[in-house]
């Protein structure tokens, strides 16, 4: 039987590559084929530990006495917004709120007036929209918000915030737009 694929014992160290057993040849593609599925299942696994992802909201300034840079969530709730952090947390109601922004800095309009900042805004100017400040007038007392929050974490909000609120959001679009 010339040419024959066959893996008699006779025919090892022949020299005759074609003459390779096909036990060997099911094994070795049957372990590539655990190796790639290992590799496939331990991938989203390791992607998965490697993302670690915290609070998508910071607080940046404001009236409450919250430490800077305290990452947590903000609610919005049927009566009004809450904001959560382990330093404090804050709650605005809806029927107070004069003014919410969402900007890459804060606004010259915010800044003009006079609240008085416990934690005073940082002026520094983005690329991308970044800082949501939420001004509000709670019981003849004037009080504000500023959390910075990346443009994927706060699009879902515009909806529910206009749902909740009754208001919108003054979103950025070019600095001709707001001063």
């Amino acid at each position: 039987m010339l040419g024959a694929r066959c893996w008699h014992p006779d025919h090892y160290g022949s020299g005759d590559s074609t003459m390779m057993p096909r036990h060997n040849d099911k094994r070795h593609a049957i372990s590539i084929h655990l190796m790639v599925g290992l590799l496939l299942l331990a991938s989203p696994a390791f992607g998965k530990h490697r993302k670690v992802e915290g609070p998508p909201f910071q607080y940046e300034a404001g009236t409450d006495d919250i430490e800077k840079g305290c990452a947590g969530k903000l609610e919005v709730l049927k009566e009004g917004f809450k904001f959560q952090c382990p330093s404090g947390s804050v709650s605005l109601p809806f029927s107070g709120v004069t003014l919410m922004q969402y900007r890459p800095d804060v606004s010259a309009e915010v800044l003009g007036m006079k609240i008085p900042w416990k934690s005073k805004p940082q002026v520094q100017r983005l690329r991308e929209n970044r800082f949501f400040t939420i001004v509000c007038n709670d019981q003849g007392k004037l009080r504000a918000v500023v959390l910075r929050v990346s443009e994927d974490d706060m699009r879902p909000y515009f909806a529910e915030i206009e749902l909740q609120s009754g208001k919108s959001v003054q979103e950025y679009r070019g600095f001709d737009e707001y001063n």
